[in-house]
This record gives structure tokens, sequence and C-alpha cells, in this order.
């Protein structure tokens, strides 16, 4: 058999990596696994050493790594049902094994003794920090519990495992089960006409009308769906849609409300095993909130900041809608929203954000970022010619031509790029999927592949990563045209891949984006800045057909309304973050009700008045339920993050948007620093002082330096 998921090859031959061979070769590599970590286990405390312990633990799992974070990414961007099979028949046994690495207490003695020799007391810089939280590591997974609640505690991680897998394939099923197909275009009045076109071609793909009687499918997919909430006319398809967003994970057979249920059961007890009042408080210890108090503290301050703006934001709509229908002025209905908040920006500032799209076609767009990323981190990007080896089809060729072979990709859109720094020091790759499909997961993400580590020969092996996006799609005769959104959403996605690709931490489980989750937004969300500065827009945004660039009023129009309802959307996060702890601090309390009546009596404060009652997105919130912790008790992180990047951001704007200098610091202070020390001091490091909330806010237009309290 040749090996494929265990191919130890730095370019990933995907069309080796079969269904068929899940089972035997993850089988493999856990098999090897536990190998290495028997040997480890019996190795002489007399002897041990930072290379025979912490070193051997992190490389005797690498390979299980690696394999299974292949099988788990073709699971979200390939989905079958032959593939789902062999993920949900495998995710058992591997999530048995991860779990049972820190209840080996055999392992843990190792690992005990080693912690207690003269060397490890020793220890300095970034081994001594490895040290610290491999213990705690250790201690987080059990393994100072009793042999009793060490065997609960890896059930509770097997069935957590589980549960969130079906719920996250809960969330893919729902929303690919729903189309709205449309035989009159006159239905669609108000669609922007890339929408509408690629509406048409949707349905012909699907075998819905033809050339010469088209009909339009509209779906639930992001670049179909946002579009028609923000535009449509009609209000009774505008409410067709809401709806059947709303039964996203809600109705039968993919109903996610027992699982929301019982996964947060599973992660207070498991918190409760090790010793903490609730999951909240165990997930955070290690993050910079450091418990659910504080980290709700800073969401209900925010709140309070802003409440009064957002409930002016709402009536300000209200009276608008009735303004301009002549009707009497009442609460606004969830799929009214987006419609006439677009109808008030456009009168507000004459601005269209349709009018920006021919600006940003997605290649010009990524060649721009990569620009601007080269010319403030001192790196060099350069694309690779791919191509598709997969059953459904073959392609030639993509990309540049070079005298490289191609690489291989896992779908004929699939890109593929090198990072460099200076003419020879290959820093990494990543891979970029930027067009939904229904084989996909919804949402945009970054992932790693393989982590690079130091060498024999003193330099460091490459990184490798990945970029995906649900982005709008390109029309024949035309690229695909963005919405400055969605510009944002690459920018975010890659500031997350430079993350791990710039980091030059000697121990790879230290690397990149392996940071507190309340840290890990902020280089990302720090490269949404770049999106909204006329000097670095220059370098990208240039009309498809003209190469003009964004003209200065229609580039003013954009930064005035920047803020347009800047209340409402910060108050969504806020509620967001809010029901995410409320539900894992106060579990307990809140068990056995009505989930959509309790929700919406949590969040009564956060959410905009309507006849309609308030529906959270609780059964669709992939980020909190479609793995074992994610963004659970941390989606407030988004915030906490983003008072990081506003605030990081300012030394950018004082010195220059594309200063070398301010990049290069940021790349050696930040990027480059993992989890190599505490995130509160690598911010100090990079601004020499602490975070202050007061720049997200003024540049959010909520206060202004002279009224901050």
């Amino acid at each position: 058999m040749i090996n494929s998921f265990l191919d130890s090859s730095f370019e990933i031959p995907w069309s080796k990596l079969t269904p068929e061979v899940v089972k035997p070769e993850i089988g493999e590599a856990l098999d090897e696994a536990q190998s290495r970590l028997d040997a480890l286990a019996d190795t002489d405390k007399s002897d041990l050493t930072f290379e025979n312990t912490l070193l051997a633990l992190e490389s005797a799992v690498e390979n299980l790594n690696i394999a299974w974070g292949k099988v788990g990414h073709l699971d979200a961007v390939c989905n079958s049902p032959k593939l789902r099979k062999a993920h949900n028949d495998m995710l058992p046994r591997v999530s048995e094994f991860t779990a049972a690495i820190a209840l080996n207490e055999k392992l843990w003695e190792v690992i005990k003794a080693y912690a207690d020799t003269e060397e490890a007391k020793n220890l300095s810089g970034v081994r001594r920090r490895y040290l610290k939280e491999t213990l705690a590591d250790f201690r987080d997974a059990g393994a100072d519990l009793p042999s009793d609640k060490k065997k609960r505690f890896e059930a509770l991680q097997k069935e957590l495992a589980q549960l969130t897998q079906k719920y996250s394939e809960n969330l893919l099923d729902s929303t690919n089960a729903f189309e709205l197909v449309v035989d009159n275009e006159g239905r669609l009045a108000g669609l922007p006409s890339m929408a509408l076109e690629a509406a048409r071609i949707d349905a012909l793909e699907k075998g819905h009308g033809s050339q010469e009687r088209p009909k339009w499918r509209l779906t639930l997919h992001a670049p179909s769906f946002l579009p028609a909430m923000k535009y449509l006319d009609d209000e009774g398809m505008r409410r067709q849609l809401w709806e059947a967003f709303q039964a996203v994970g809600r109705a039968e057979p993919y109903d996610n409300t027992g699982l929301v249920w019982k996964i947060l059961a599973l992660r207070e007890e498991k918190a409760r095993l090790l010793g903490k009042d609730n999951f909240a408080d165990w997930a955070l210890d290690r993050r910079m909130a450091k418990c659910g108090h504080a980290a709700l503290k800073f969401v209900e301050d925010l709140h309070h900041r802003i409440k009064d703006a957002f409930e002016r934001e709402c009536s300000d709509l209200a009276a608008f809608k009735s303004k301009s229908t002549g009707k009497a002025e009442e609460t606004i209905e969830p799929w009214e929203a987006a419609y006439w908040s677009e109808k008030m920006r456009r009168q507000n500032y004459a601005y269209d954000e349709e009018e920006l799209r021919p600006y940003f076609p997605i290649d010009q767009t990524i060649a721009g970022m990569f620009k601007i990323a080269e010319r403030i981190f001192a790196i060099r990007i350069v694309e690779r010619t791919t191509v598709f080896l997969g059953p459904e089809q073959k392609t030639k060729d993509q990309g540049p031509k070079t005298e490289k072979a191609a690489i291989e990709v896992w779908h004929p859109k699939v890109k593929y790029y090198e990072v460099w720094d200076g003419p020879d020091r290959h820093l990494g790759s990543f891979y970029a999927d930027w067009h939904p499909r229904e084989s996909k997961r919804g949402g945009a993400w970054m992932n790693y592949l393989r982590t690079g580590g130091p060498t024999a020969e003193g330099r460091r092996e490459p990184h490798l990563g990945l970029i995906c996006g649900n982005l709008t799609a390109p029309l024949p005769g035309k690229p695909a045209l963005l919405t400055h959104e969605e510009v944002c959403t690459i920018f975010h996605e890659f500031g997350h891949l430079l993350h791990h690709i710039l980091g030059e931490v000697e121990i790879k489980s230290l690397n990149g984006v392996n940071v507190a989750w309340d840290f890990v937004e902020l280089p990302s969300q720090i490269m949404e800045n770049w999106c909204w500065e006329r000097i670095s827009l220059d370098l990208f945004a240039r009309h498809y057909e003209t190469d003009a660039i964004i003209p200065d009023e229609l580039f003013e129009k954009m930064i005035k309304a920047r803020n347009f309802q800047i209340a409402r959307v910060t108050m969504r996060q806020l509620s967001l973050g809010k029901m995410d702890l409320e539900l894992h601090m106060h579990y307990l309390s809140y068990a056995g009700r009505e989930l959509d009546d309790l929700l919406r009596e949590m969040l009564a404060a956060y959410t905009p008045k309507s006849k309609t009652p308030f529906r959270p997105l609780i059964r669709r919130f992939g980020h909190l339920f479609a793995d074992s912790t994610g963004y659970a008790a941390g989606y407030y992180s988004y915030k906490w993050a983003e008072v990081l990047e506003a605030d990081a951001f300012t030394r950018f704007k004082k010195e220059g948007i594309l200063h070398p200098q301010t990049g290069r610091e940021f790349r050696e202070k930040i990027l480059s620093k993992g989890n190599s020390a505490d995130p509160a001091a690598l911010f100090r490091d990079f601004m020499g002082r602490d975070p202050d909330l007061h720049a997200l806010l003024e540049r959010s237009g909520l206060i202004t330096r002279a009224n901050a309290p």
C-alpha cells in the first residue's frame, strides 16, 4: 500500500488522499505514536533531558497530527459520503488516543520527573515557556485526576468530538438542503446585476431553466443570501429566505437543539472534573482574560458604553423606513434590517457598496495584498503553477508557468504560493481556496498543515498552511468581483496565515497561531486596516476594465459610511459573546430551559426590538459547537483582539501605513513570536505600554478623545 496521508512530502499528493486509505493509515499513525509514547514513558528517570523528554513528546505525535489534519481539512473542503464515513469511523479512536496522552500515569510521571531536574529548573526563554505550557496542558487535560475520574474524562473527550462533528455535519447539510428557484425575473427587482447573473448560472448548473427560458436559484450560501437580504425589493421573498436561514440546524433531520444541550453538559462536567466552577473558567484560565467573569465584564462594559448609540440607531432606522414608506413608525423586522439599512446608507452618504465591486477583482486584490505584505514585512510571495488530479475531472496546469513542477491541489480553483525571506530562505507555502461549493463548509478560515522547525544545518524547515473562504465566484467573461467586506475577509485570513508562516519559534508547538485565543485575532484583524487606507488601496483597488483607482468621491463616501450603524454591528458581536459566556458559565442554572426563551431573555438588552420574536443562531453557531472547544467561551476574543489591533495600528498611522521599520517590528515582536512569551508582554514590547480601549472606540466613532472617560 502506498502511504498517502502518511506521505512526508512537503507538497501534498491530494489525489492519493482517498477515503479508502483513511482507516489503515490513521490506524498506522496511531500505532506509531502510541509506540513512541510508550518508549518515552519507559525512559530512565535518572537520564532525562529536554531533548529526550519534551522534544520527544512533541515529535511522538507529530506524524499523527499531520495525517489527521489532512483528513479533517478534506472533510471541510471536499465533503462526501465516503469521506464523512471514513472520518467519523476514525474520529473516536483519534479522540480517545488524544485524551489518553495526559491520562497516561507513567508518561506524566516522566514529565514531572524532568520538571524537577536541575536542567529543567535552569531553563530559560522559549524552552522554559514550553515546559510551563506542557505541564499546564497535562493538568488541563486531567493528568492529576484519580484513575476513576480519568476514565470519565477520557469518555467525555471522545463523546464531545463525536457530538461536535455531528453538529457540524447538520450545519452543512441543512444549509445545502434549501434552495429557492424563481422563474419570474421581476420578483428579483433590486438585486444587483452580478448577483442576478450568478443566480441564473447557478440555476442552470443545477438543471433549472435553460438559456432561452432562464430561472434563478437563491441559496443560503453567503454570496447568494447576503445580497438577497440587502437588496431584494420583494419583502415576502426576503422573509422566506430569512425563515429558511433561521431553520438551519433547527429542523429535523438536522436539528442541533439536543446537541447544544449535550455539548454544554459535557463541557460543564469536564470543567468540574478539573476543579473549575464552569467551562468558561477552565477555557480562559491561560488566556488573557484569565476567567469567565473578566471576559463577561469586558463584554458588559462595552455594552454599557454603546447601548445609547445602539438604541438611537435602531430608532433612526425605524424612522427612516416610516418616512420612506409613508406608514406609521414601527419596529424593524429582522428580514427588513439589512434592506432598510442599505437604503438609509445610500441616502445618507449617496454610497452604494456595489459601486466598489469593479475595483476589487479577486486576483488583483490578492496581488495587492501580497505587495503590501512584502513591503511592510520584508518578504517575497511567489505563485506556483498548480494541477488538479482529482477523480471528477482532469485540468491543465493553472497559474504562472515556471520551470518547477506543478503543485497538486484538491480542487481546480485552489492556488498555491511560496513565501520567501530574501532570495534563498523559504519561510513557508500555502494553499488558497476562496469560492463556495456544496462540499465545502461555510465561512472563512485559516489552518496549518505542517509546522517547520530547526534543522541540523542551522536552518529552519518551511511552514505549510492554507486559507479558505466562500466569496463571490467569477461569472462568464468576468473575474470574481468582490465586495469590500469580502476584501477585508481575505486580508483577515491572510493575517492568520502570516502569523503561522512568519513564526520563528524553535518549538513547533509554540509557533504561530498556537497562542491564547483572545490574542490570536490580533494578527488577522490588524490586516483589515489596510483595506481602509488610501495609500494601500491604490496599490490594488483598480477598475478591472479601465485600471482606474477608486475615485476620490467614492472613496470619501466609503470612509464616511464606515461607521454607519456601527453600534448595531458591535452590539451583535457583543450579543454573541454574551450568549457564549453565559451558557458556559451558568449552564447548571439554565439546563432544562426552552432554548429560545432562555436566550431571548438573556439577550433582551443586546437585541433590536421587533414584532417577530428574536431567533438566536445557537443551532448554527459553528464557532461554538463544531469543535470540542473551538471558540467556546471565547467568542468575546474578536472584540478583545479588536481592542489590541486598533491600538497597535495607531503606530502604523503615526509612523507610516507602509513604513517598513514598523512592519518589521510587528513581524519580529508579534508575528514571529507565537506563544514563546506571554501575549501581554509581546503587546507591550511592540507598543511600549498596555492596550488602550479608546483607540477602538474612537475609530468606531463611538467616542472622541475629548469625551473619553
